[in-house]
């Protein structure tokens, strides 16, 4: 079975190439050429049951995922299909199971039963944990059990995975050489660094990358190649680090397309608002156009409690940059595992960061929201402004707990309402 790679370069427009195409209200030809060039990738294993399929690259609306998943603080699964539903609902196009917690294998299979959106994973979790289990440090990790891991994760059917491919020993070199206050924040990069500088070898990610793409070729799936020195303050954006192995990233997206596997490339993190526009232009310079899945960025680093609006700020700009996929952050972030409540106002706050800069972009679909929604407060048509808002149940709760049902008006202005008032003398004149 050909990849969406393969068949896109063999002139063949696949059922997600049209359903990609319908959602976006583009042409599928459009779809498959960019596609075939490497600027859009549509994650779909051909093992997902149910999936329905979304592009995530050129010319597309912003997509957003979200995270979740157990920990070896809360290891029930359960919990983690209540917010994959959360997630859903909520419009996130993704979700990665980021399991760390017993039952991995459990908790990813029933997301990949119960998801209708894309689904990513993280192989080198629960390589680690089998690592601890089984040979008792992370350092005794064999090649075997990073790729037995991989080929499962793939055979059950996740869309994309991150692998954090780009962090060399020459990167660490740099890395070590000139310092950086908070060294290295990703889970991932972590776990394969610290494998690396104990047993002082190549990243096996990197070292046995044609074959990990042999594996993604097999199922589709989409690698999504990880930053691994993504910055975890301000003061550590766009170092030597972070942009040595966004080098290495462009080699290997060019490598696996060369294989006829679809790539997204990730990245920052904690990001300067006046450093975002750069950081998106280097990558799709860098990685030849390849769709760019970011982390926020997070502007600032003093907001626990309130980073989805951080990460929303960083967004909205690393979308009109360039970005084409935002990880969304929770209120949680920095402080503890998401709830329900968590992982909805994530969601939202994405959502809203992508759609301004899709409005920004002249997206027709997104600009074509924006005046209805004016066209809905200019008559005070209340029930379509719910029906219109990115959060109607939030909207509706808000109306109802603020307002009288047999209110023309709302609170904020009641009868001195300026809608109301304008329309009233302008209606007057049109009138003579």
């Amino acid at each position: 079975m050909k990849t969406q790679r393969q068949a896109a370069l063999q002139g063949i427009i696949t059922e997600q190439m049209q359903a990609v195409a319908q959602q976006e209200g583009l042409e599928a030809s459009l779809i498959r050429d960019r596609v075939a060039k490497g600027t859009i990738a549509i994650p779909a294993n051909i093992n997902h049951r149910g999936l329905v399929a979304r592009g995530v690259g050129e010319g597309l609306s912003t997509k957003v995922n979200a995270n979740i998943g157990t920990s070896s603080a809360y290891p029930d699964p359960a919990p983690e299909l209540d917010k994959l539903k959360a997630a859903i609902d909520a419009g996130a196009d993704a979700v990665m199971d980021l399991s760390t917690g017993d039952n991995i294998d459990a908790s990813r299979r029933a997301i990949l039963e119960h998801s209708t959106v894309m689904v990513g994973t993280v192989p080198i979790y629960q390589a680690t944990v089998h690592a601890i289990t089984t040979h008792g440090q992370v350092i005794n990790m064999t090649k075997d059990d990073i790729f037995d891991v991989v080929e499962k994760q793939a055979k059950d059917g996740a869309d994309f995975m991150t692998m954090h491919c780009g962090i060399t020993r020459q990167v660490l070199d740099t890395l070590i050489a000139e310092g950086r206050v908070m060294d290295i924040v990703s889970r991932g990069g972590s776990f394969i660094s610290g494998w690396m500088l104990h047993n002082g070898k190549e990243n096996p990610f990197y070292e046995y990358y044609d074959e990990i793409l042999d594996i993604c070729a097999r199922y589709d799936v989409t690698i999504s190649l990880g930053d691994g020195l993504r910055p975890g303050c301000l003061a550590d954006a766009t170092d030597r680090s972070q942009i040595q192995e966004l080098l290495n990233l462009g080699g290997l997206t060019q490598r696996a397309w060369d294989k006829g596997v679809q790539v997204m490339v990730e990245g920052p993190g904690h990001v300067p608002f006046n450093q975002i526009a750069t950081n998106m232009q280097l990558e799709k310079r860098l990685c030849h156009g390849a769709p760019f899945y970011v982390l926020g960025p997070l502007v600032t680093d003093i907001a626990p409690g309130y980073d989805h609006i951080t990460s929303a700020i960083g967004g909205t700009l690393a979308a009109v940059s360039g970005a084409d996929f935002l990880c969304y952050v929770t209120p949680a972030e920095h402080l503890g595992l998401p709830d329900i409540n968590d992982v909805r106002e994530g969601v939202i706050a994405a959502r809203i960061a992508g759609h301004a800069a899709d409005v920004a972009k002249g997206l027709p679909s997104a600009v074509a929201q924006d005046l209805a929604m004016a066209k809905a407060r200019k008559v005070l048509d209340w029930d379509e402004q719910i029906r219109l808002a990115i959060d109607p149940v939030k909207a509706k709760a808000f109306r109802k707990a603020k307002n009288k049902d047999s209110e023309e008006y709302c609170s904020m202005c009641g009868e001195y309402c300026a809608v109301k008032i304008i329309g009233q003398y302008l209606d007057e004149v049109k009138k003579k």
